[in-house]
């Protein structure tokens, strides 16, 4: 990933590949600005005379000044200052990195956002308001370069950008940027490892190399970890996780992982992650067309290790439980079949009527064991249901649970990150849709609410204690690419997470 710095500099003092100067679209703001450019850098004078540049949102303009040390400098709009917000800044940072990425530049340099324009337009930044700006910008540079690029034998189309600079010619202000740098740096390397362990082929990543991956970070970062295998699962009764797995060579795992583990006087906070490492939809098999899609079906759990290992490194003050049911979703001769029961950790039933809805079988397990920790909260993450891309797209992930307030504090945090969520909700009507005539509840309600069907399944199997379902479906795979997210695994819910445990107040 490329390393960010805060560097106390110029425009023309800044020693970088490309700089990039952000410009506001307001008419008298923009003069003064374009005004200051002119007279510090005389030979650009000419290019304004034919440019349609106008500081709108992300315009760009590349120009090849004399008189700075940067051997290019772009231009790039944040639109009107009284709208300015932390997602524009992500955008238009992303847009500089990706400019730079794509000239084959190592470094960038971004100056930091006009103080005095920002003052004037009197706009939330967040408590910490250059803190916010270092982070927000280091966050959409970061992630807007982000490529799988492991599988490319050629390096015509590999990464070449290392270093982004955020350039401020304040001391007090360095410092505060430096500081949501800092915070950036260790949010951005988490979302890359949720991402990289998204994209992966499913050859690479399975149940038993998903769980060494976790033990690698693990004693990096210096949290706890342990692994369970079949037998064990067995063991435990998890009839779930088992039949799932039945139909793979590749056995079945349960991962623990625990940040601040012993510490008892700290809340708990458990996390799922449903890890289906590749899922063919099991006897209920899916089409062929986009199957390959299904790797990411442990999209759940690459966010869940993400917050781990960024927790850790953060040492966020809560006692943090990450589970993970990790699994395939296979056709053979032992596969698990539509009409079986299944017996789960809690020790109640499930009629399998589709065994492609077998995110919330595996999970059913997880969230009965979570009850171990006595937690005070437990957050689920999984890319349950197609439904519920049907209902939001791919732009908010659907939110479903039993505690208004943990609800409305993770909107909170998805508005401020920009992994927004989304209140579905789960009326009890709902729960005749997946009344089993032969089993304690059934892992299908039909063709209609199917996100809410699913949440409402889950609900069956949690404990005495505040719980959150978020169905990332949507959010987790994409067909085409955003602003700082590449088409594929996108890594959502480990910022989101982050912020709302750092923020996260005990209701």
């Amino acid at each position: 990933m490329v390393t960010l710095t805060a560097q106390r500099s110029t425009l023309r003092t800044t020693r970088a590949d490309l700089i990039a100067q952000f410009i506001f679209e307001d008419n008298d703001v923009f003069k003064k600005q374009i005004a200051e450019l002119k007279a510090s850098l005389k030979d650009i004078s000419a290019v304004f005379k034919a440019a349609t540049f106008r500081g709108k949102e992300q315009e760009t303009l590349l120009l090849y000044p004399k008189g700075i040390l940067a051997k290019r400098l772009l231009l790039v709009g944040l639109g009107k200052s009284e709208k300015l917000n932390l997602e524009k800044l992500r955008r238009a940072s992303a847009t500089c990195a990706k400019t730079a990425q794509a000239s084959k530049a190592k470094s960038v340099g971004l100056v930091e956002p006009d103080a005095a324009v920002l003052a004037k337009a009197r706009v939330d930044l967040g408590e910490n308001q250059w803190e916010s700006v270092g982070k927000a910008l280091g966050e959409g540079a970061a992630l807007g370069v982000y490529k799988f690029d492991k599988y490319l034998t050629s390096t015509e189309n590999k990464n070449t950008l290392k270093q982004v600079i955020i350039a401020s010619n304040d001391v007090k202000r360095s410092k505060q940027v430096s500081k949501g740098l800092k915070q950036a740096q260790v949010v951005c390397e988490a979302t890359y490892f949720a991402r990289d362990l998204e994209n992966a082929p499913a050859n690479e990543i399975y149940p038993a190399s998903l769980a060494r991956r976790v033990i690698a970070s693990a004693r990096r970062n210096k949290f706890r970890v342990r692994v369970f295998d079949k037998k064990k699962i067995k063991q435990l009764g998890m009839g779930g996780l088992l039949a799932v797995s039945q139909g793979s060579v590749n056995p079945p795992r349960f991962i623990i992982m625990e940040h601040n583990a012993g510490k008892m006087r700290m809340p708990t906070v458990v996390l799922v992650g449903k890890g289906v490492t590749f899922d063919s939809g099991g006897i209920s098999i899916k089409p062929a067309g986009g199957m390959g899609e299904m790797k990411m079906d442990m999209s759940g759990a690459a966010a869940v290790i993400g917050t781990m290992q960024a927790a850790a490194q953060l040492k966020l003050p809560v006692h943090l439980v990450g589970l993970v049911p990790g699994t395939e979703n296979l056709l053979g001769g032992a596969a698990m079949k539509p009409g079986d029961v299944l017996t789960h950790y809690n020790g109640k039933t499930s009629e399998v009527d589709n065994t492609d809805a077998e995110g919330r079988i595996i999970l059913a397990d997880a969230l009965s064991y979570a009850t171990r920790y006595k937690p005070e909260l437990v957050i689920d993450l999984a890319t349950l249901t197609g439904a519920c891309v049907v209902a939001l797209g791919h732009y908010a992930t659907g939110m479903m649970g039993n505690d208004q307030d943990v609800m409305d504090q993770l909107k909170v945090s998805g508005e401020r990150t920009y992994e927004r969520v989304w209140q579905l909700p789960m009326y009890e009507e709902y729960e005749k849709l997946i009344k089993s005539s032969i089993a304690d509840v059934k892992n299908v309600g039909g063709r209609w609410a199917g996100a809410i069907t699913a949440a409402m399944f889950l609900k069956k199997f949690i404990g005495d204690y505040k719980w959150i379902h978020l169905d990332i479906a949507g959010t987790a795979i994409l067909d085409e690419s955003l602003d700082y997210i590449p088409k594929g695994g996108s890594g959502v819910g480990v910022r989101l997470l982050i912020d709302f445990l750092k923020h996260w107040k005990k209701g």
